[in-house]
């Protein structure tokens, strides 16, 4: 009878502590990718919700050929290789940014891994101008 009521309260306790956010701060810095030759600057910052499943972003860039026509986070992807569209980031697109993108939870897998990355695209390089390979501490 003791050990049933240790147990009870052990669980009892274990099911009604809240589940804690794991919040991981990302980064990643601009350059240049599919043959643009052109100096880019600029990064991104921002805040993993592992718990949420969100990326609090913000990001700045200079240097670009051209207009941004569009912004993706792409994966899963190493560094130098290229990944199919994760999630859109919705415009007006401007040279400093801030947002949130509300991820699946293998897309936050894929951040925690180093292996998503922000690509910025214009008309003189619709495959993507600049490239931003994101890492989470």
């Amino acid at each position: 009878m003791r050990y049933r009521s240790i147990t009870a309260l052990a669980l009892g306790l274990a099911v009604s502590l809240p589940a804690s956010a794991e919040v991981l701060h990302v980064q990643g810095q601009f350059k240049v990718e599919h043959g643009a030759t052109n100096t880019v600057g600029g990064g991104i910052g921002g805040k993993l919700d592992t718990v949420k499943d969100t990326l609090t972003y913000h990001l700045h860039y200079r240097g670009l050929t051209g207009p941004i026509n569009a912004i993706h986070l792409h994966g899963p992807a190493d560094d130098g290789q290229d990944a199919g569209v994760l999630v859109p980031v919705p415009g007006p697109y401007t040279t400093k940014m801030h947002g949130v993108l509300h991820l699946t939870a293998d897309q936050v897998k894929d951040i925690q891994d180093g292996k998503t990355y922000f690509n910025l695209h214009t008309a003189a390089h619709a495959d993507g101008e600049a490239r931003a390979q994101l890492m989470a501490k």
